[in-house]
Parts: C-alpha cells; sequence; structure tokens
C-alpha cells in the first residue's frame, strides 16, 4: 500500500466520477437536498445553527508532508506558539523543540529536510538484507526461518514493484516525448480542442495521442490535463524508480537521529513548510481555510488554528516520526488531530500505539485516512490504525473513506478504501480544491481530502461546544450520518460490480454537519 501523498494508480483515476455541475469549489460544503450536491451541510448549518452563537478557538494539528504559512488562506488560522520567542535559537518553552514558533519538522536537521523517502517494505528489505546476507533457504537456522521466508516475500514484492515502476516510467515517458512533439507542431502552449481535433499526421502514434488527449479534454483543459497526469506522472513513477523502491536510498542521515531508535524524542528542525508543502497545505485549507477573507476556498472550521508538524515525506513515513508527532501534537494542546497518511507495513507499531493511547488520554480526537487502494482493509493490512497490539481499540479514533457528488451508483469514490468495520464514515474526496503553496489553489482527490472534512467538522463542533470530550465528538459524528441506502458501484480485481454503500464502512454514511451540530446540542 502506497503513502497517500502518490498519486492515485492512474487505472483507477480513469474511473473517477467526474463533477458535472461545473466543478463548483467548496462542494464539500453543500447540501443534497439544497444543493442537490451530496456535500455535508456545513453552509446550511452556518446559516441556520450558528448564526449569533460564540465559539472558542481549536487547536488542530496537521501531521503531513508541511503546510505553507504564508498562503493568503492560511496564515490567519495558523498557529503561535506564544511560549516561543522567534529566532534566538533558545528553547523558551522547555518543550524539547528549540523556536518550534508554529509547530515541528520531524523529517529536518542542521542543514535541511527529507523530501524523499523509501516505503516501509522497501526499508524492511534493506534491514533483512543486512540481517540474512549469506542465508539461504538451505542454511537458514530453524529460529529464523519464518522470518527469512517473510524477508524473500517482501523483496520480491520488492523488486516485482520495482520493475513496474520502472515500466510505467518508460510509457509515460514516451507518451510525453510524443504528445510534446504533437503541441510543436501544433504551435500552441495550451491547445484547445478543436486544435486537436484539426491536428493530422502521417505518424500512428502521434494520432493515438491524439484520441488520448481528445477524450479527457471534454473534462479539463490541456494545460491541466498536461501538469496533472503527464507531468505529475512522470515525476510520480520518476520517485517511485529512484527513492521509493530503492533499497540503496537512506536519506535519514539529513535528520542527524537514530531511526532505529523509537524512544528517541528531540531531533528535527522548526521548518514545517519543508521542501514539499502541497499536499499538507491542500489538507490544511480543507479544515480551516479562512472564511471571512471573501478570496479563494472556505475551510469547514471557521475558528481554529492550524498546527503544522511534518511526519510524512514523499514515501513512506517512520513510525519514529508519526509517534512523535502525535505526542508533540498532544503535548502542545491540539485537540483534533489529522493524518492524512498510510501504508501497508509497520516497523514499529508499539511506538505508534503508545502514542495513540496518550492522545487519547489528552481528550484529542485523531482522524486517519483510509487510503486509497479500492481495498478491503477489513483484511488488508492499513497502518496507522486504531488497533493496538495488545488487542485494544483506540477509543477516539475515525477512519475516513472517500465520496463524489452524486447520490448515485458513483457515490463511493473508485480509488477509496472501505471497510465494513475498520472505517468508520466516508466524507467527499473527489475533486476537492483547497489551497497550495504560493497562494494557488488546485482541486486533488483522495481519502487524504476526505479525512480533513471530517476534522474540520470535528474541529467546528469543539470550537462552539468546548466541553464535549473528544470521544463524544466521534459518537456525536457517527450517530449524525446521512444514512446510504443504495448500492455503489467499485472494481473487484477487473470486474465492476454493485454493493451496497453500508457494506463499506461502519455508519453506512456520510458526515454531515448539520446534522452533527443539531445532535451536539443535546449533549451535556
Amino acid at each position: 500500500m502506497n503513502n497517500f501523498k502518490k498519486l492515485i494508480p492512474l487505472v483507477l483515476l480513469a474511473a473517477l466520477p467526474f463533477v458535472s455541475f461545473g466543478q463548483k469549489i467548496n462542494w464539500q460544503n453543500l447540501d443534497l437536498k439544497k444543493d442537490s450536491i451530496f456535500g455535508i451541510s456545513t453552509e446550511k448549518a452556518y446559516t441556520d445553527l450558528l448564526k449569533g452563537k460564540k465559539s472558542t478557538p481549536v487547536l488542530v494539528a496537521v501531521l503531513d508532508g508541511g503546510v505553507d504559512l504564508n498562503h493568503e488562506d492560511l496564515k490567519r488560522v495558523i498557529w503561535t506558539n506564544k511560549k516561543e520567542i522567534a529566532g534566538n535559537g533558545v528553547d523558551d518553552d522547555k518543550n524539547g523543540y528549540v523556536d518550534d514558533l508554529h509547530g515541528w519538522n520531524f523529517l529536518g536537521g542542521k542543514n535541511g529536510s527529507i523530501e524523499f523517502e523509501a516505503l516501509e517494505l522497501t526499508r524492511l528489505v534493506r534491514r533483512d538484507n543486512a540481517r540474512f546476507a549469506g542465508v539461504t533457504a538451505a542454511n537458514v537456522p530453524e529460529k529464523d526461518k519464518t522470518a527469512y521466508e517473510t524477508f524473500i516475500k517482501n523483496r520480491t514484492e520488492v523488486e516485482k514493484e520495482l520493475a513496474t515502476a520502472k515500466s510505467n516510467l518508460a510509457g509515460i515517458s514516451g507518451f510525453k516525448f510524443v504528445l510534446d512533439a504533437v503541441v510543436k507542431k501544433i504551435g500552441k502552449e495550451n491547445p484547445t480542442k478543436a486544435d486537436f481535433e484539426a491536428f493530422k499526421s502521417e505518424d500512428a502514434q502521434a494520432m493515438r495521442v491524439r484520441e488520448a488527449v481528445l477524450n479527457v479534454l471534454n473534462e479539463m483543459d490541456f494545460k491541466t490535463f498536461y501538469e496533472t497526469q503527464i507531468a505529475e506522472g512522470v515525476k510520480y513513477y520518476t520517485t517511485q524508480v529512484n527513492y521509493n523502491y530503492n533499497v540503496d536510498y537512506d536519506p535519514r542521515a539529513i535528520v542527524g537521529d537514530n531511526p532505529n531508535d523509537s524512544k528517541e524524542r528531540f531531533y528535527g528542525n522548526n521548518d514545517i513548510k519543508g521542501p514539499d508543502a502541497l499536499h499538507g497545505s491542500h489538507v490544511a485549507g480543507i479544515i480551516g481555510a479562512d472564511r471571512t477573507n471573501k478570496i479563494g476556498v472556505m475551510g469547514v472550521a471557521d475558528n481554529i488554528m492550524i498546527m503544522g508538524v511534518r511526519n510524512t515525506p514523499n514515501g513512506d513515513e517512520r513510525d519514529k516520526d508519526v509517534a512523535n508527532a502525535i505526542r508533540y501534537a498532544a503535548d502542545n494542546g491540539a485537540k483534533v488531530i489529522n493524518m492524512s497518511f498510510g501504508k501497508g507495513y509497520s516497523w514499529d507499531k508499539a511506538a505508534v500505539d503508545e502514542a495513540v493511547k496518550y492522545a487519547v488520554s489528552k481528550d484529542v480526537l485523531l482522524v486517519h485516512a483510509a487510503g486509497n487502494e479500492n481495498a478491503d482493509i477489513d483484511v488488508e493490512s492499513n497502518f496507522p490504525n486504531q488497533k493496538y497490539l495488545d488487542g485494544g481499540v483506540a477509543s477516539s479514533w475515525l477512519t475516513v473513506g472517500a465520496s463524489g457528488p452524486k447520490d448515485d451508483e458513483t457515490l463511493k469514490a473508485a480509488f477509496s478504501n472501505y471497510g465494513k468495520t475498520s472505517v468508520d464514515v466516508f466524507a467527499p474526496g473527489v475533486r476537492i480544491t483547497s489551497t497550495v503553496p504560493d497562494n494557488k489553489y488546485i482541486e486533488e482527490d483522495g481519502t487524504s481530502m476526505a479525512a480533513p472534512v471530517v476534522t474540520g467538522l470535528a474541529a467546528l463542533i469543539r470550537s462552539y461546544y468546548p466541553k464535549l470530550t473528544a470521544m463524544q465528538v466521534k459518537e456525536i459524528i457517527m450517530k449524525s450520518v446521512v444514512k446510504v441506502n443504495h448500492n455503489v458501484s467499485t472494481m473487484k480485481g477487473a470486474e465492476t460490480v454493485s454493493i451496497p454503500f453500508a457494506d463499506l464502512c461502519v455508519t453506512g454514511g456520510i458526515v454531515n454537519a448539520y446534522n452533527a451540530l443539531k445532535l451536539a446540542a443535546t449533549y451535556k
């Protein structure tokens, strides 16, 4: 299972239900009955329930790849640690993190920050390459036999995925090469559908590329297609080949810690933006982009502070960093933690479990994205998760799947993971427009977008009803979903099947801000 920062697999992307209502920004906040769009009724809640009511600010931690604290739609809501004096090189609040003005970066060191990382599976293979050097099936000690068999299985998987990534990179690079030649002949930087229709060539490859482009230009302009699918696709598979599945790649020296010591707490730097803040900034905007400035987009919550905590590289996050990020957020006052990341293997789940238990004890609600592989995570591994190794379950944890805008068979996002017992709720996660670095806004798909919708809702409830506990807020969100009483389409292998939406998650529904706030008002 890949990190959620990565592109949704192209085969699933092709199946996405394109938004036919003009791609309204903020569709996730609209109302099904009023707007005929399956949002979470945020605007209805503000208009009908919250007008004139007082709220208190809620601190929300975005555990991610980085947040652009200077974005025009985020800068007003970025948390500032008032106990810390900027730039003096002193740990003024004595929390162990020097100059942590707006959060902390567990992927940084004295000379910069990690951008790319190997996947957890690749790191496990690297570890076991050393452990089983010179060992074969014939001479492996009996006590190590199971571990050795797991190593061989993992190594085979990495080699297979690397070969696939190399093939995909060659394929999309070849497509890009021909497409660039076609665009050069057309003579326009951003050619229209009519330009491609008028293009003729004796070159069969050029004509096949022309047909492929024409198929997508009904839904987006050429520039958007080129940037988000072609250029991004080349970057995606290049990253897989050079970093994610490269057993020789290990950037941890940048941080300067001992990556195998999960008890080590105090390392990193205070650069919460890092080298690639697109994903984290997008998440932050969904949660709480400024609702008062009449520009850009509007977050779900109107009175929050965003704490940026970098723990997610372009690759798989390390359990050590996840655990420390959770502890940092809980210790510094976060009441809701958004975690739009995940992986299929875990190096040290026990360390993460202990951090989650600590956050739960501090009355923190943790919100986690379910993942983008269209997998049933009741049966397939997905980390981190709410199930502890000791058999217990995190009481204030929500796992979120992604839904689309239409109340029909396309409601389940084609890519979204699901699970009758492992996923709690669904929320909008298809073509969500939000903030990205340099004062820009783009659409993104993923459960990474659905989780912050729920995080925003949790923060909204906690800001207007600050005496409610994290467990009560979770209960309210789950009890107030809009139940979905029809089947939806999903892929099972190569086949499209129809299954009841009720089988996708615990609640069988989409979160709803209006219902949740009405219910919250009845709690004591």
